[in-house]
């Protein structure tokens, strides 16, 4: 139940806290704190009507003061915790020299260093990594290292400079010495280098024991940066021939995954009506063998190798007989109007009386309809492709000058196949470049000036 400090302070008047209201407990031991908390409060200000609340909150802060000229950090204390520091003494620095064991000549230096580490080695040493070049004697090198085009001078020119530059062979060929001797690349710097060390490997290594060899094939690599150079040095038309060659490839192999696709689709259509003929032949022939027997269980009405396979009703329940004549969904619609098409034109009732009899044959007669419909569509298709490659061979025998052969015969529309021997003697009479072959724009050009200068010869002849 409510008191008059209640209402009071709904309705924020003023008056004392415990008017109209009993004093309990917890008003007597958090006096002090409800006396704190008023003080601390501030009058609020309310916003004019039609100012908006950015614009206000620019002019007036809660303490109605003057916003501030210049950003200032009102919290208080730090951002940061203070650092502990401690009543130890400071750890004592020195100003100490030090040498580089990097280095040769024996340079010294100075740095800041604490004391505790003075005589300790340079602690950036450790990074100063070498590679290990081996070192041959005389008698090794007269032994085994002995080659009649590198001298002993030179082999150990270049082992000098291996050492110097850590195997860096750029740098190794711009500091060899060609004037001295003779002009190396950097392939044959690489393959000498290689060879000693293979050689110095398996005769230093204990008998019995396999060592690991390197082997450099000077020969790869220079192929390898001629064949980069030539790339570099294509021409714009060859770059576009060459991307116009990809992108024929390309569909060439997009087509022949397509026709080999088709291929397999056929041959699974093929397949099918040869499983359903023989299936169809050994039921009669075990029907008629077991006539007097009667039916134990009911046999699907189409077997799945068929073109359609209808549902079997064997759940608990009534089940209608028309409803085995339903068509299922994954029949398309094309191929549902070419059944109802075929089956109107030979005055076929669309729904017959579902018999026993009758709704097996109707289901296998619509089964062979669609298998029929989809062997007569691949039948469409490859005499499409074929013709199409006709067409195509005819125009790149135009293209390469020569007409097709004609002859005479029932089927082949006055036209025949060039044979084995034709092809052969073709191809030996003329040389088809991959970078200038037919329908390719750089062959066309070579095409044309072929002509043009042809004719030019025609006119000077007489």
């Amino acid at each position: 139940m409510g008191t008059g400090a209640d209402v009071r302070d709904i309705l924020e008047l003023t008056g004392g806290d415990n008017d109209g209201g009993p004093i309990s407990k917890k008003d007597i031991i958090n006096s002090d704190k409800k006396k704190a908390k008023k003080t601390t409060e501030t009058l609020t200000f309310k916003r004019p009507e039609g100012m908006h609340r950015e614009v206000y909150a620019l002019l007036y802060s809660d303490k109605k003061d003057a916003p501030p000229l210049l950003p200032s950090d009102t919290t208080q204390g730090y951002r940061t915790v203070k650092a502990k520091l401690g009543c130890k003494k400071v750890r004592p620095w020195k100003w100490m020299p030090f040498a580089n064991p990097a280095r040769r000549d024996g340079a010294i230096f100075h740095h800041w260093r604490r004391v505790a580490e003075e005589g300790k080695d340079y602690p950036f040493a450790r990074f100063n990594k070498t590679v290990q070049v081996p070192v041959y004697s005389e008698q090794e090198y007269q032994m085994y290292l002995h080659d009649d085009g590198w001298t002993k001078n030179e082999t150990d020119h270049l082992f000098d400079l291996c050492k110097r530059f850590d195997l860096r062979f750029i740098v190794i060929h711009d500091r060899y010495d060609h004037q001295q001797y003779r002009k190396r690349s950097v392939e044959d710097l690489k393959e000498r280098y290689y060879t000693i060390c293979g050689k110095l490997a398996k005769v230093r290594s204990a008998t019995g024991t396999e060592p690991k060899i390197y082997v450099f094939d000077a020969g790869h690599e220079r192929r390898r940066k001629e064949q980069l150079e030539r790339l570099f040095n294509r021409t714009p038309e060859q770059v576009a021939e060459e991307e116009y060659l990809v992108q024929e490839l390309r569909k060439i192999e997009t087509r022949k995954k397509e026709r080999e696709k088709k291929a397999q689709d056929l041959q699974k259509l093929i397949t099918a009506a040869d499983t359903t003929t023989e299936m169809r032949r050994a039921e009669r022939k075990a029907t008629k063998k077991k006539l007097p027997q009667k039916r134990e269980t009911e046999k699907p009405a189409v077997p799945e190798t068929a073109g359609i396979k209808f549902p079997d009703f064997k759940s608990a329940g009534v089940t209608l007989r028309s409803q085995r004549m339903k068509l299922p969904s994954s029949v398309g619609q094309k191929k549902i109007k070419a059944i109802e098409q075929i089956l109107t034109e030979q005055g076929v009732d669309l729904n017959p009386m579902p018999t026993e009899e009758i709704v097996q044959m109707f289901n296998e007669l619509r089964s062979d309809l669609v298998l029929l419909y989809e062997l007569k569509q691949a039948h469409s298709n490859c005499e499409y492709e074929q013709q199409m490659l006709r067409h195509r061979y005819d125009a790149l025998l135009k293209a390469g000058g020569t007409a097709p052969p004609q002859a005479e015969g029932p089927g082949l529309e006055s036209q025949s196949w060039p044979g084995a021997d034709d092809i052969k003697t073709e191809a030996k009479e003329q040389i088809i470049d991959v970078v200038g072959a037919p329908l390719t724009p750089n062959s066309r050009k070579r095409r044309e000036s072929a002509s043009s200068s042809s004719s030019i010869k025609k006119v000077k002849k007489p």
